[in-house]
């Protein structure tokens, strides 16, 4: 018995797409903001209102981001 394939099948080429991540997260305690820095190079920035505001992002931040994406900005000082 042989096999003789009827038609070719045509290919399907399937890029993996790699999922966006956050490469680096930079806080801002002056400016009370979250700069976001992804794979892809996106970036977003978060802004808060209010020291409250900022407090609890900043502790939900430090519980999730892993120590090595997480920096903070220098502070501005007058002179």
């Amino acid at each position: 018995m042989t096999f003789e394939p009827q038609e070719t099948e045509p290919q399907v080429n399937f890029e993996l797409q790699e999922d966006e991540y956050l490469t680096r997260c930079v806080v801002n305690t002056t400016a009370r903001t979250f700069n976001l820095y992804s794979n892809n190079g996106d970036e977003k920035v978060v802004s808060c209102d209010t020291v409250t505001e900022f407090m609890n992002v900043l502790e939900f931040v430090r519980n999730t981001v892993d120590e090595g994406t997480l920096v903070y900005a220098d502070p501005l000082i007058a002179g």
